[in-house]
């Protein structure tokens, strides 16, 4: 056989490796050039190793998007929407988000709360949740209404929970006064099992989500307090996210609709999941 001289045995451990048949590991080094008879070996097998190791460059970065894009559904598996922008995250830790109108007892681990609004900051439901252990991570007008171990945060700061790496980010109304900037409220981006994971709170599309860096947007969508369908879909352009999940709708303002309507929006560009509310 002309050219370089790999096996059929050779071919079927490239193609395993990087996901690729054996006949096209076959094709790339034998035949995607054609040589006239008489030419160089050595000529083509140079040739067929340059293209061999352009694929095989290409091909590892692929399943590694892949592989991200797996871990990332993975991630998603482990969010559980309870309604409003109350999120429980079973990862290394139980992590609950502005718990508001909790329908059984629990124990988490980490609790963040946004701000201090009554459907946010909710001292009856955080009481059904926390546990001798539990941290809170809140706003300082919010922890005035709590108990136990809390540590408030304002817009920019960074802290490691439990071993859970959270940053506290912008949140406020731009066309509205219900979330005014100068109260100092947030948003948040917290990593668990390597996915950086982004609840809003209650805000307006703000020109910061540019900078935000994350896997999965939680992201509100009802308008009236927060942001519109409309505008989250801009959000979302903005933020980037692997998947962007909808929240604060179908209860105190917006519905379904609002959700579809946002998720509609985005296909084609980013994966929309719509929680069941449980």
């Amino acid at each position: 056989m002309n050219g370089f001289h790999y096996s059929m045995k050779t071919h079927a451990k490239l193609s395993t490796r990087y996901s690729v048949s054996p006949l096209i590991c076959h094709a790339i080094i034998y035949d995607i050039i054609p040589f006239k008879r008489g030419e160089e070996k050595s000529l083509k097998s140079t040739f067929s190793i340059f293209i061999l190791s352009f694929f095989l460059i290409l091909l590892p970065a692929s399943g590694m998007a892949g592989e991200k894009e797996g871990t990332t559904m993975s991630t998603v598996r482990d969010i559980h929407w309870l309604g409003h922008d109350t999120f429980k995250i079973a990862g290394e830790k139980i992590i609950y988000t502005d718990p508001f109108k909790i329908k059984k007892k629990d124990t988490a681990d980490i609790i963040l709360i946004t701000h201090e609004h009554f459907d946010h900051c909710s001292p009856e439901d955080v009481k059904m949740i926390q546990g001798q252990n539990t941290i809170i991570v809140t706003t300082a007008d919010c922890a005035k209404k709590l108990s136990g171990t809390v540590k408030t945060v304002k817009p920019g700061d960074r802290i490691t929970v439990e071993g859970i790496e959270i940053e506290a980010v912008p949140s406020y109304n731009t066309n509205k006064q219900f979330h005014p900037r100068a109260n100092n409220w947030v948003g948040y981006i917290f990593t668990v099992k390597g996915q950086r994971i982004y609840i809003a709170g209650d805000t307006d599309y703000i020109p910061e989500m540019k900078t935000f860096r994350t896997d999965i947007a939680l992201l509100p969508v009802s308008g009236t307090y927060v942001m519109t369908a409309d505008e989250a879909v801009k959000a979302a352009l903005d933020i980037k996210p692997s998947i962007a999940i909808p929240m604060h709708y179908d209860s105190i303002v917006g519905s379904k609709d609002d959700a579809r309507k946002f998720a509609d929006a985005l296909k084609g560009k980013i994966e929309v999941v719509i929680l069941k509310e449980e």
